[in-house]
């Protein structure tokens, strides 16, 4: 699917988040170019690091250059570990200076403050919208704190409140022209729609984020990109994914994406690859979340509790519970310490979800229900619309096979009220759209009518004009098109006739074409034991004039007799196996030309398989005792019977299971010729031969016969369906045998036959069949 194609991109070497300038070098530029001239320092430099810049506080020369590289720091991070040290020397910093008014600034403290001590979380959401007001009354961008501030939202699961306040924040912003706030306001909206489940709005929100981040932050521009990239898999949509993802990924600032960016861009791709089946990807990207060096302590141990979560999952794909289950004993602890919220900025925090997980996993009915229980009260509780439906999903599945139908029952209505109300609530946004379209289509109805009736009239005025030389026009007209029409279908149909005759002397010159090269074929074919049984029978006779010529009796004719009879015997012993090869030959295209010809019944394909798997093994033993392999069945229980030609099919088994242990029996004897120490180097060889079954979708189903043998080269493999061409020795093969088994499937039973190989590994026919 494009989607993971698009994503294995972005982890292409020298593409990485690790090639980065050093950050005192970045950090000296930057802030050269954001306080060289009062022009430049008037604006917060959002592109810049916060690394970098913070490298540069201690080294600028006067307290006014100190107190504007504060100020960037803190519009950076207005929130994090290092805010509240960083207020107070911006603060006292401040009363000596007297630059900027300072209230917003001691709002701002007051507010993360009581945030970071997480007891007063109401008081703190007061104390950020004072300072969020000051702001705006001084005109100053604040993007980081509103970013920040839906966090608080959250935690307080307060999100009605925090959709209006985002709306009526982003109606002021849009009228004033303040770019950076509206972005942030967008950012926030698309957060929440996404949370509610609502994936339309949540990309026009992210979109329109990423339109006005695209003038003035690169670096959340690629990040809003990565997001639009996640929901759009989310919702099934995996080209418009790849599309977003790899938009982000040829941008040059995606190698600068750092801190909480970074560990979202790992799971997101991580989460996809997981979601493709690609586990050794996914389990990658997971490790690089853990091993990830965030500047911000607390956001460090939150990523490292996503990341545990993330990679216990994968864990519990690849059916490692012991392994999940000590990941996860490690995320609880964090999240007992931390009280990580259901939602933060890394996403979801699904834990209890995945300790759901582990346990039916392990088959601890008991604790399954109760994380399961407990992961959809959290998601409920915090209004998380997207996963409510999820879980209530798992907790019916649960319930049903556990035979608990009344519980099932429940949370199945409860799922069936959700999708309800949320339909009702879409329903709401459709009616209004729809109302909009009907007054713009009620407009476009009315001018159209207007221009319709102009029309008319300026028709009415030029119609009595045009109506008379239109009538002539049209009497003409009519009779050339009658001619026109007579002689094209005189032409029609001599053309037609010449077609015909050209078409049979063409099937005809095919006809001949395949005969002659038939011919040309079992010409070929008979000519080598004709030759043979010809020249041992002129010997023969040699021998037999010797034995008539002896002129008498002598001391050693006895013995003279003996040697010519023996060889006499073994000419006609030769005589005759070119014979059987002649008529092996003839037999092979008989049954070519008999193939598909059988009444199709039921059959149990598993049976088929192991009865000729076994036949040709025996054959193979009988002409080589010594030789032994191991033979796997992999036979689907659930296959059942299907309509094939039984004698047909298990031709076509019984020749490929006999190439196949000639191909193993081969590689052993090549291997044995292999010097002693080479050999001991090596790993054991073991001829292995496999047959599968399985269904596939549908009435489909899928044999495959498989060897760890010599493999095929790529000129070999070309030829293998070619009638005559065979790899075998003279006298052991009449190169009829793949050809064969190639029609039976393709025209008598209208399947596939493919070939898989690799020279000096083995090879693998796989049968495909769907029967009618």
């Amino acid at each position: 699917m494009p989607y993971f194609y698009a994503l294995r991109r972005i982890l292409q070497p020298g593409c990485p988040f690790g090639c980065r300038p050093a950050p005192w070098l970045l950090g000296l530029l930057l802030a050269w170019a954001c306080l060289g001239s009062p022009a430049r320092a008037a604006r917060p430099y959002w592109d810049v690091s916060y690394d970098s810049l913070a490298v540069t506080l201690p080294r600028q020369p006067t307290d006014e250059a100190r107190l504007q590289t504060l100020q960037h720091l803190l519009d950076l991070r207005p929130t994090g570990a290092q805010a509240l040290p960083l207020l107070d020397r911006l603060l006292a910093l401040n009363q000596q200076l007297g630059a900027f008014e300072a209230q917003p600034y001691r709002s701002l403290r007051a507010g993360v403050a009581l945030w970071q001590q997480g007891k007063a979380d109401a008081a703190a959401l007061d104390s950020m919208h004072r300072a969020i007001a000051g702001f705006d009354r001084v005109g100053r961008p604040i993007p980081w704190i509103l970013i920040d501030l839906a966090g608080l939202y959250n935690r307080l699961n307060r999100m009605e409140d925090r959709r209006r306040y985002y709306e009526t924040r982003l109606a002021y912003y849009r009228v004033r022209g303040a770019v950076q706030n509206e972005a942030a306001c967008y950012m926030s909206q698309g957060g929440y729609y996404r949370r509610m489940g609502d994936y339309n709005r949540t990309l026009n929100s992210i979109l329109r984020a990423a339109d006005l981040l695209k003038g003035y932050d690169q670096r959340l521009y690629v990040r809003e990109l990565l997001v639009a990239g996640d929901v759009y898999a989310q919702w099934g949509n995996y080209a418009r994914a790849a599309q977003y993802l790899n938009m982000a990924q040829r941008l040059p600032d995606f190698r600068r994406i750092d801190g909480m960016a970074r560990e979202y861009t790992f799971l997101t791709l991580s989460r996809g690859y997981a979601r493709n089946g690609e586990l050794a990807t996914a389990q990658h990207l997971a490790d690089s979340v853990l091993a990830a060096r965030v500047p911000d302590p607390l956001d460090q141990q939150l990523s490292r509790a996503y990341g545990m979560v993330q990679k216990s999952l994968l864990y519990l794909q690849q059916q490692q519970p012991a392994a999940a289950a000590a990941l996860l004993a490690r995320a609880q602890r964090l999240d007992d310490s931390l009280h990580v919220p259901m939602t933060g900025k890394l996403g979801e925090f699904e834990l209890d979800a995945a300790w759901a997980r582990y346990y039916a996993a392990r088959h601890d009915d008991a604790q399954a229900e109760k994380h399961w229980l407990l992961a959809y009260q959290k998601a409920a509780a915090a209004q998380i619309e997207r996963l409510q439906p999820e879980y209530l999903k798992e907790l019916v599945n649960f319930y049903t096979r556990r035979g608990q139908p009344a519980q099932a029952q429940r949370y199945a209505n409860a799922y069936i009220r959700f999708n309800d109300d949320f339909t009702a609530a879409q329903s709401v946004f459709h009616v209004a759209q729809y109302e909009g379209e009907r007054v713009e289509q009620a407009q476009n109805a009315q001018i159209g009518a207007l221009r319709q009736q102009q029309a008319v009239q300026a028709v009415r005025l030029r119609l009595g004009q045009w109506l008379l030389l239109g009538a002539g026009l049209a009497v003409v007209l009519v009779s050339g098109l009658v001619v026109f029409i007579y002689r094209q279908l005189r032409t029609n149909r001599r053309t037609l006739a010449q077609l015909r005759d050209t078409q049979a002397q063409l099937v005809q010159a095919e006809k001949m074409a395949f005969l002659g090269e038939l011919t040309s074929g079992i010409a070929h074919e008979l000519q080598n034991p004709l030759t043979f049984m010809k020249s041992f029978a002129e010997v023969s006779t040699e021998l037999v004039d010797d034995i008539d010529g002896q002129a008498a009796p002598h001391q050693n004719g006895s013995q003279l007799r003996g040697e010519i009879l023996a060889g006499l015997k073994q000419n006609l012993q030769q005589i005759s196996q070119h014979g059987q090869r002649a008529s092996s030959i003839i037999k092979d295209m008989l049954e070519h030309s008999r193939s598909g010809t059988g009444q199709r019944v039921p059959t149990d394909l598993n049976a088929l398989a192991e009865e000729n798997l076994l036949l040709a093994y025996q054959a193979l033993r009988t002409q080589s005792p010594d030789f032994s392999a191991q033979l796997i069945r992999d036979l689907d229980p659930h296959l059942g019977p299907v309509a094939v030609v039984a004698s047909d099919l298990g031709r076509v088994l019984l020749n490929l299971c006999a190439n196949a242990l000639h191909a193993v029996r081969e590689r052993q004897r090549e291997l044995a010729l292999v010097p002693v120490s080479e050999v001991l180097a090596a790993p054991h060889y073991e001829p292995t031969v496999t047959v599968r079954t399985r269904r596939l979708s549908g009435r489909t189903v899928e044999i495959r016969v498989c060897d760890n043998g010599t493999g095929m080269p790529d000129h070999v493999r070309e030829k293998i369906f070619q009638p005559f061409f065979t790899t075998k020795p003279v006298g052991e093969g009449t190169g009829l045998g793949l050809s064969l088994c190639h029609d039976i499937i393709a025209k008598g039973h209208g399947g596939t036959l493919a070939v898989d190989t690799c020279e000096g590994k083995g090879t693998e026919f796989i049968i495909t069949l769907s029967p009618a």
